[in-house]
């Protein structure tokens, strides 16, 4: 498919990117930034997260903001808190890419540790949960708004080792499926992105021997992520979508 969008498609676009400090995150904070749109970078690292402030700035973008948070150790007034503090400053929120993800471990499901499967909910899924609910009314008052969740190719299909990382993005899924569903006939769009194999530090974790030459780099994927944000994909709801379809 051609996600072809126009040079300044988020224009005045507000929207947050959780894990915004490295890989797809960052290039989707460029992305939207290049594209006109005032970014707002979550993540848990303020150094990482001030370097991709600077390159915004650099380039001319439209100035972002930074929210640094670590998903460990939200909670849900943390949410709430910075849904307010969107909401006066900038009245609104145009969009929310949910990109921040925990790989854990991979493991024999016999062998999996407790406190391991928890931290991947927390981070996959229940912070990406709270945090939803808690910018829903945010996102609202745009006239055009998207939300963006993250799975993976194990969050179609189950695969041995996986554990719980395999688990979340099922939830992923189900959590945007039902979600898109409530919001049928309104103005915010929800859909899902399966990047694909990509050169990213978590698919490194993941595969340590893999020839990285053979990846696509998180850059390669970006109209898709620009496209979900943008007038032109305004048809897209209730989507998974594999970003390197076989």
């Amino acid at each position: 498919m051609d996600y072809q969008v126009s040079s300044d498609a988020l224009k005045n676009k507000v929207i947050l990117v959780t894990g915004a400090g490295d890989g797809i995150g960052k290039q989707a904070a460029l992305h939207y930034a290049q594209h006109g749109a005032t970014v707002i970078l979550l993540g848990r690292t303020v150094a990482k997260l001030e370097a991709v402030y600077d390159e915004i700035e650099a380039a001319g973008y439209p100035t972002p903001a930074i929210v640094p948070l670590d998903l460990k150790g939200a909670t849900k007034q943390h949410y709430v808190d910075m849904a307010e503090t969107i909401q006066s400053q900038f009245g609104k929120l145009d969009g929310l890419l949910h990109n921040a993800g925990l790989l854990g471990m991979l493991s024999p499901f016999e062998q999996f540790e407790e406190s391991i499967f928890d931290e991947v909910m927390q981070i996959n899924v229940k912070a990406q949960f709270l945090m939803t609910q808690a910018l829903l009314p945010v996102l609202q008052q745009s006239d055009d708004a998207r939300i963006v969740f993250t799975t993976s190719t194990v969050g179609h299909q189950g695969r041995a080792f996986w554990g719980a990382y395999a688990i979340s993005k099922f939830a992923t899924e189900g959590m945007m499926q039902t979600l898109a569903h409530e919001m049928e006939g309104t103005t915010v769009k929800v859909n899902a992105i399966n990047p694909g194999g990509t050169h990213t530090r978590m698919r490194a974790q993941a595969f340590p021997a893999e020839d990285i030459s053979l990846l696509k780099t998180p850059k390669d994927i970006m109209p898709l992520y620009v496209y979900l944000m943008a007038p032109e994909g305004v048809n897209v709801h209730s989507q998974c979508i594999d970003a390197q379809p076989k």
